[in-house]
């Protein structure tokens, strides 16, 4: 898979931007603040439709545009996915502010010209990102890592986003439920229906996650062992909130560097177990007046050498492992998909040491497309720079 051409109007601080894009390797140069990282940013969206770096879609309109009556951003992408050829356009509409003088945004789909939902377009083009802000997933807060793995299983598991749009639908009603039987006392029953959709989507969710981890796994701890040399076992721990292999009465909770293996329950278990643990917190849960167990408080943690990243690991620690996790990530969607996802670069190698940079650059040579960020060119041998194609962004501008 590889993008041949992108078009940007409006959005960040590239109000038009119309370019062809070279396959292979492509270095963007220039000093920070040009747009080199809206660029990715673009890219990542038309795979994703949400950006890593904004925290929400109105932030990516052009700050002179939003001083139009209806302020808009608009991104298309042509792209060929083996041997056919799409066209991925998103628009994103500022409509004028209504009665409460909220603006509200409205985000337009389009793949081929045929307008569609976001959950139905995500995943026909594949991108895979990497932030040095994406540390957060290691060192940060326990959704960063559950936005993460939503991020990277829904362009490559066709039901997952549905299921996720589900389950958070759900949870929204049973919260809102939840609360009012707190606060005004009622008939708990009424719980059932949103006990079955809760259950019915997050099964789907905890099924998915469960493989999708193992399978990044193996992946990145070949890619970790390789780029440490040796000296560091890397491994993906995933702590579900409802877990469908609780541990046997009368011991204790397994610690986290405990291998476990939950591949092999079936979906229908799940399902079956989750809506058993929601019945039997159901007191609880009323009293507090929110939803406590579920995979929206579900947990993933990196351990080296059986220590935490997240809480022990050193900045190159981490910053080398969120890179074996971006490389497995690449892996991993090409054996899902078949077909290789665009890989976005951002400042990689500017942490990295000299024999680490050699490794990386030695191993973006079996991609199909990788495009790259620096401030520094200098930092890429001269051999990769002679095969690559490098561009210059100045102002929003790109001189090629």
């Amino acid at each position: 898979m590889h993008l041949t051409h992108l078009s940007l109007t409006n959005y960040r601080n590239f109000s038009r931007l119309d370019i062809d894009v070279p396959a292979g390797s492509l270095i963007l140069a220039g000093d920070n603040a040009q747009g080199k990282t809206s660029l990715l940013e673009s890219i990542y969206f038309l795979a994703t439709m949400e950006s890593f770096h904004a925290g929400h879609d109105r932030q990516l309109i052009n700050f002179l545009a939003t001083k139009e009556p209806q302020a808009f951003a608009r991104m298309v992408g042509t792209y060929y996915r083996g041997s056919e050829k799409h066209q991925l356009e998103v628009r994103l509409i500022q409509e004028p502010a209504g009665y409460n003088g909220t603006a509200r945004l409205k985000k337009d789909v389009l793949l081929d010209g045929v307008k569609g939902k976001l959950s139905d377009v995500i995943g026909s083009f594949n991108a895979v990102l990497f932030l040095p802000q994406m540390m957060a997933v290691i060192e940060g807060a326990p959704e960063e890592r559950r936005r993460y793995l939503n991020i990277a299983m829904a362009q490559v598991i066709g039901y997952y986003p549905r299921a996720l749009t589900a389950y958070h639908r759900a949870l929204t009603q049973r919260n809102a439920l939840l609360k009012q039987l707190s606060e005004r006392g009622g008939d708990a029953s009424q719980l059932d229906f949103w006990d079955e959709e809760l259950t019915g989507a997050g099964a789907q969710i905890i099924f998915a996650r469960i493989r999708a981890v193992q399978e990044l796994e193996l992946q990145a701890a070949r890619i970790h062992r390789e780029l440490t040399r040796g000296d560091e076992i890397l491994r993906l721990c995933y702590t579900p909130s409802y877990d469908p292999l609780p541990a046997p009465q009368g011991q204790f909770a397994m610690h986290i560097d405990t291998p476990v293996d939950r591949s092999r329950i079936p979906l229908d278990q799940i399902q079956a177990g989750f809506r058993e643990k929601l019945i039997k917190s159901r007191a609880e849960e009323i009293a507090r007046g929110v939803t406590v167990t579920g995979p929206h408080r579900d947990e993933l943690r990196f351990l080296s050498n059986g220590i935490d990243l997240g809480t022990y690991g050193s900045r190159g620690q981490v910053r080398t492992t969120m890179l074996a996790l971006k490389l497995a990530e690449v892996a991993w969607m090409k054996g899902k998909t078949g077909h290789w996802p665009v890989l976005l670069l951002d400042e990689v190698l500017a942490e990295l040491d000299t024999r680490r940079r050699e490794d990386l650059l030695d191993r973006l040579s079996g991609c199909e497309q990788v495009l790259m960020t620096t401030t520094d060119l200098d930092l890429f041998n001269p051999k990769f720079t002679e095969a690559s194609k490098v561009w210059r962004i100045e102002g929003g501008r790109i001189v090629q």
